[in-house]
Formats: structure tokens, C-alpha cells, sequence
């Protein structure tokens, strides 16, 4: 090996290694203790998800060691080339894809299965710090600004076709990058008031929505009436404020729960909200099948108890009872944070917790300390992914948030998961190895 790649691993950030495989090693140990049965006649099973998991690791790391050997020019040379082949894949997945419980987010060749949607997330995240990184980008511009939505979005939209709607939702982090690189704070306002009128929508009857809308507007019009009477921009600003709020209350609302939405995802948004799936949204009834109970629901409560049994230390390393005894359902894949919480209690639940947001404070660390915007803007893309998936998987593990099938970073089953996530990391150390390098 020569002298210039010896000095490349003297450069690659230690830290972020250290704790991206103490992750992965938590996650292979907890998919263990979940699959352990006293029956087991060996450790090495390969039919078991821990192998496969200790498999795909293995694959990472391989990767990695070929990403850390590749010029970091290279991710930012072919950025917008790699994403376009990922979104002419994610394409042909809407009509190649397989039929995997009720998605077609999945290609398959034989044996061998891989969701294109996981993968995509790096390649935009590389596509994105492209856009910013040219000379002629300049984001203040309203026309920079919707190419860069165009970017992080149109992987979302292919993916809500592939009827895979928790997956494409993590592609909205990009707007927190976004925001660091200057987008307005009026667009985080506008996004949490979205957020804010979809969830009155529900938990309010929509005649009395309208008239608390009406009265709002009302009450901002008597505040600010000599602003009203001086400027006509500011009547046509709350005029068609109140003429958006009552059309996307009373119709956009509804026409997406009625026939956009999937059945278990209404269940899973109602189950989260306390409330009972309304009548009119009640897709059992239309389809004249018998009214079941809400599998969701059923799935968040038995991961509550498993938490909550493991109280302050927990049950120990393999007792725990709940997750060995199967009574949560994904509890290797989606609800594996249910597992530490019962093994580990409230202690392991903690350093857990402390490890990932250590990881994603050094991970914007890296950022602020780079010389090139390509290399920040990717740290702050693989920082916001790591955010959104681990927030919303706790989140909805103890009843927070919606269930829609969001991994667990590193610890979650899935050889796609894994894969992308290490790459993803990989990517960053490589290029933060050439920190003082200017990269466009």
C-alpha cells in the first residue's frame, strides 16, 4: 500500500467508525436474543436472521473498504449520473417490482430481494450536494429552490406509487438540509401549519372546522385591519389563506383518506390519534367485509408492554418475554427497539439513545468542518436521515407516531437497510478524509 493510502486511513474520522460498529454489533446482538430459542444446537445457523444480518455486515464493511479506497471526486463526478439511474430503477420497480405484503418496493432476482427506495436515499442525498455545490446555484433564487425540491421529491412520488408511503415520507428530510443551506423560516412555518390543520381535520367535526377556520381568520382580520385597509397584497393574502384552509380541510383532506390511503394506514393514523376510524373513511364498510380490530393498534400496545415490563435495568440478556415469545409482531425489523427496552430497560434504552445522537452530532460536526459544500450538504443529508428514521421508529414503537415501516438504523433486520446505511456512512468518512479539499 502506498504512502498517500496509508495517510487516507490516518484521516478517516475515527469516531463516526467506532460508533457506527458498535450499532451494528448492538443491532446482530438484539436480533439474536430475539431469535434464541434453549433448542438451538449451535451459534452458526445460517437460517437465522442474525447471520444473515452478520452476512450482510460483513458486505458492508467489504464496501466500505472499497469506497474508502475510491477518489472522493468520484461522488460528486457522477452524483447526478447515479441518480438518474436510481430513478429510472425506481420506475421500472412500479411495474417489475414484487408483491411484498401489499407493496411493490421490492426487486427480486431468485433468492435475492432488494427495495431500490432504501438505496435511492444515498443517491440523492449525492444528487442534492451536487445541485448546491455548483458555481451557478444560488438557492435565493425561487427557481434553485424548486430544482432542489424536484431532486429530494421525485424519488418520494415513485415511491408512493410503488404504494410504499412510510418510505417515501423520510424523503421529506431534505427540506431540514434545505433549511440549513437558507431556506426561509416562513416554509417551516407554512409546513408545520400543514401539519397542524391535517391533524384538526381529523380530531375535529369538519362543520365546526369550518367555522373555528372562519373565526380565526376573522380574528386576524380585526388585528391587522389598517394593514387590510393600506394594502391590497395583505386582503389577498388572507383571503386566499382562509380559501386554502377550507378547500384543503374540506376536500384534500378527505379525498386522500377515501381513496388515496390504504386501509391499514388509515387504521395505523386513527389507532395513533386515540380515535375510532370514522364511518366515512372506514374502508371495511365499502368493501361490505366484517369489521376487524386494529392490527396496529395491537402491535404498539404489545410493544408498550414489552417496554414497560423492562422497567429501569430491564429483564437481562435473553429473558426477555414479550419478544422471545413472539408477541409483537416485526419485533427483528420494525419494533426491534422494543427488544432492547425489555432486555435493558430504561438504562439500555438511554446509552442507546446517547449513541445515536452522539453519532448524528459528530455527523454535523464533519459538516461545519468541511471546506467544499458538496461534502457539508452530504453530511447534513446522512445527519437528517439518520434523524427522521430514528426519531419516527421510536416514535411509533411506543405509541408516538403512526406505524408506516420505518427501520431502525443499524439495528433493524434487512440486508437493504443495512447496506444502504453503511454506505451512507462510508460515503461521508471518505469524504471528510479529504476535508481540505475543495470538491465539486
Amino acid at each position: 500500500m502506498s504512502s498517500l493510502r496509508k495517510a487516507l486511513f490516518y484521516r478517516i474520522d475515527g469516531i463516526i467508525l467506532m460508533i457506527y460498529i458498535m450499532l451494528v454489533f448492538i443491532g446482530i446482538t438484539t436480533v439474536y436474543s430475539v431469535e434464541h430459542r434453549t433448542t438451538d444446537t449451535a451459534f452458526i445457523m445460517m437460517n437465522k436472521s442474525y447471520m444473515k444480518q452478520l452476512v450482510w455486515f460483513g458486505y458492508s464493511l467489504l464496501l466500505g473498504f472499497i469506497i474508502l479506497l475510491t477518489d472522493s471526486k468520484f461522488f460528486s463526478s457522477f452524483a447526478f449520473l447515479i441518480y438518474t439511474v436510481a430513478i429510472a430503477v425506481l420506475i421500472i420497480t412500479i411495474f417489475a417490482g414484487v408483491d411484498v405484503k401489499g407493496s411493490r418496493s421490492w426487486l427480486g432476482v431468485g433468492s435475492f430481494r432488494f427495495q431500490p427506495g432504501e438505496v435511492a436515499k444515498i443517491f440523492t442525498a449525492m444528487a442534492l450536494a451536487k445541485f448546491f455545490s455548483l458555481p451557478e446555484t444560488n438557492f435565493a433564487r425561487l427557481k434553485d429552490r424548486l430544482v432542489a425540491v424536484a431532486i429530494a421529491l421525485t424519488p418520494a412520488l415513485l415511491i408512493i406509487l410503488q404504494k410504499e408511503t412510510g418510505l417515501a415520507l423520510v424523503y421529506f428530510c431534505f427540506f431540514l438540509v434545505m433549511y440549513r443551506e437558507g431556506l426561509p423560516n416562513a416554509v417551516l412555518v407554512i409546513g408545520f401549519s400543514v401539519v397542524a390543520l391535517v391533524l384538526a381535520t381529523l380530531l375535529i367535526e369538519r362543520k365546526m372546522l369550518f367555522v373555528v377556520i372562519t373565526l380565526f381568520a376573522i380574528v386576524i382580520g380585526l388585528l391587522i385591519r389598517n394593514t387590510l385597509r393600506r394594502k391590497i397584497i395583505a386582503r389577498i393574502i388572507l383571503g386566499g389563506a382562509w380559501v386554502f384552509c377550507i378547500i384543503f380541510s374540506q376536500v384534500a383532506v378527505p379525498f386522500v383518506f377515501k381513496h388515496v390511503l390504504q386501509r391499514h394506514q388509515i387504521d395505523r393514523i386513527f389507532s395513533t390519534l386515540g380515535k375510532e376510524v370514522p364511518d366515512e373513511y372506514d374502508k371495511t364498510m365499502v368493501a361490505g367485509e366484517e369489521k376487524k380490530g386494529n392490527s396496529s393498534e395491537y402491535n404498539v400496545l404489545q410493544s408498550k408492554v414489552a417496554i414497560g415490563s423492562g422497567g429501569f435495568w430491564g429483564k437481562g440478556f435473553l429473558n426477555g418475554t414479550s419478544t422471545k415469545n413472539q408477541f409483537v409482531p416485526e419485533q427483528n425489523t420494525d419494533f426491534i427497539f422494543c427488544a432492547v427496552g425489555e432486555q435493558f430497560g430504561f438504562v439500555g434504552s438511554a446509552v442507546l439513545i446517547i449513541l445515536y445522537v452522539s453519532l448524528m452530532l459528530r455527523i454535523i460536526f464533519v459538516g461545519e468542518r468541511q471546506r467544499s459544500v458538496f461534502t457539508r450538504v452530504y453530511a447534513y443529508c446522512v445527519a437528517c436521515i439518520l434523524f427522521f428514521h430514528f426519531a419516527v421508529n421510536i416514535s411509533m414503537t411506543i405509541g408516538l407516531m403512526p406505524v408506516i415501516g420505518i427501520t431502525l438504523p443499524f439495528l433493524s433486520y434487512g440486508g437493504s437497510s443495512l447496506l444502504s446505511f453503511s454506505v451512507l456512512i462510508f460515503i461521508l468518512i471518505r469524504l471528510d478524509a479529504d476535508r481540505q479539499t475543495i470538491i465539486r
